[in-house]
């Protein structure tokens, strides 16, 4: 029996109203199954769960099975983004739509255990934050552990660059992340690529999901242009005022970070201001590590072109450095939750006085962008929050208690805002560095925890201090 469908709509023609379905894809709009999603769509089954990592933007989105009425509950990492209006919320806030939200590293694990008939596993990522709740609970060796349960889908739609006759699918660049997971956790995995060729073109080692996971094979007939224009870190260089004085502006606040990294580090770069330390460490003995599966990159130069197929986990196209790797998302985050990572640098909505961080969700709000903060963070990597003193509302985010949804507990070590480079020492937080033309009692005032001074109080000039890691 052929594995080759002729059309997008006659590979989906039988999925039925009420079925689950993983949708693959990565950020707003990278590598995901765009014919198959528009085929769904026109097909027209209803009640569908929903399994994906976001149901990304622009014109071949998953989101338009929830406008279309579709979609009955999502299983999702991301259901909203930082000022950008959501379907998801909406829906799930008017209660129109059920909504579990799952970290992204637990959920790729997810559907992997079910593909490899593993019925479960105990995990250390949402120890102590909402996701934990009514879950069981162990400890092993001293630490804590949730149980987390396999996640099996009727059907998968995933993307890839090539597939043979036997449905072996080849990836290119770091477009694998969800791919492989998603399918093998599938009753009916279903692959659109740009070219299908005859069984044995394929170089076996370069198969990056065996056939015998794929139950159908398309040709892709909906692409998604690549920019004329690289994603790069190019922020305007904006600074903030306190007090009538301007303190570091957001491409000095990510180069004084970028200084607390060691040579011969691997590190993380979460979202937001975290994403600019990347232009920091051009020329430096850093290793990248982005969570869609990259390891050794850095942006894309000037003179570059985009490869939609070359991307970080912010959406920013990268180009590889010699002795670079790329992955799935299974094994990125097997990295970090592994410990290999020496510091993961992530943004923030509150910072705690004893290390809580709450970066994913606010208060009111039915889901949020939990992405893979938290199982970066169960690496026990140095974590360095990386972000502005106060909110745009100029309320203070550094906090005795953290009224937010927690990311974590007791994680974080380092913070470095436009006005004060803080380490946590025991329960507190200490100032070694202020912003110049700064002094430690103003920094105090704009801070909603207690603070203690180092000795000696030292001035944050950007690219100056030594390594925190």
């Amino acid at each position: 029996m052929t594995k080759i469908f002729t059309s997008a709509e006659a590979a989906v023609a039988d999925i039925p109203d009420g079925a689950s379905v993983a949708i693959a894809g990565f950020g707003v709009g990278h590598s995901y199954p765009n014919s198959l999603v528009i085929a769904l769509k026109e097909q027209g089954a209803r009640r569908l769960c929903l399994v994906a990592n976001s149901l990304g933007a622009g014109e071949y989105r998953p989101e338009l099975l929830l406008e279309n009425g579709q979609v009955s509950k999502a299983i999702l990492s991301f259901s909203a983004r930082p000022g950008l209006p959501s379907l998801v919320e909406e829906r799930a806030a008017a209660g129109e739509l059920a909504l579990e939200m799952v970290p992204q590293g637990i959920l790729v694990e997810r559907l992997r255990a079910a593909g490899a008939g593993l019925p479960a596993f105990y995990s250390p990522v949402t120890v102590g934050t909402p996701l934990a709740k009514n879950k069981e609970v162990r400890q092993f060796d001293g630490k804590q552990y949730v149980l987390e349960h396999a996640l099996a889908v009727d059907y998968a739609l995933i993307r890839g660059f090539r597939a043979d006759t036997q449905g072996n699918v080849e990836f290119r660049g770091s477009s694998m992340h969800f791919h492989p997971s998603f399918a093998k956790g599938a009753r009916v995995a279903i692959v659109e690529v740009e070219e299908i060729v005859e069984a044995g073109a394929i170089a076996p080692e370069r198969v990056g999901l065996p056939g015998i996971f794929v139950a159908r094979v398309v040709l892709s007939t909906k692409k998604v242009a690549v920019p004329k224009g690289a994603m790069r870190r190019r922020a305007p260089d904006t600074r903030r005022e306190y007090f009538g004085k301007p303190a570091l502006s957001r491409m000095e606040l990510a180069e004084r970070a970028a200084a607390l990294l060691p040579e011969n580090a691997c590190v993380n770069l979460g979202s937001g201001l975290p994403t600019l330390v990347a232009s920091h460490v051009a020329g430096r003995n850093i290793t990248l590590h982005a969570e869609n599966g990259a390891l050794g990159y850095e942006l894309l130069s000037e003179s570059g072109t985009p490869d939609p197929d070359l991307f970080d986990a912010a959406g920013g196209f990268i180009e590889m450095r010699p002795g670079g790797a790329l992955f799935d998302s299974v094994v990125s985050f097997e990295v970090a939750r592994s410990g290999k990572l020496a510091a993961v640098l992530l943004g923030a909505y509150q910072v705690a006085q004893n290390g809580d961080l709450a970066n994913w969700s606010v208060p009111g709000q039915v889901g949020g962008g939990i992405g893979g903060a938290m199982d970066l963070i169960a690496g026990a990597s140095r974590l360095i929050i990386v972000m502005e003193h106060s909110d745009s509302k100029g309320r203070a985010k550094l906090v005795r208690e953290c009224s937010y949804p927690l990311t974590a507990p007791r994680c974080v070590d380092v913070i470095v805002t436009d006005l004060a480079l803080l380490v946590r020492r025991g329960e507190q937080f200490v100032i070694e560095e202020v912003a110049p033309g700064f002094s430690v009692d103003e920094v105090r005032a704009l801070t909603g925890m207690d603070l203690l001074a180092a000795e000696q109080v030292g001035s944050m000039r950007p690219g100056a201090g030594s390594s925190v890691c």
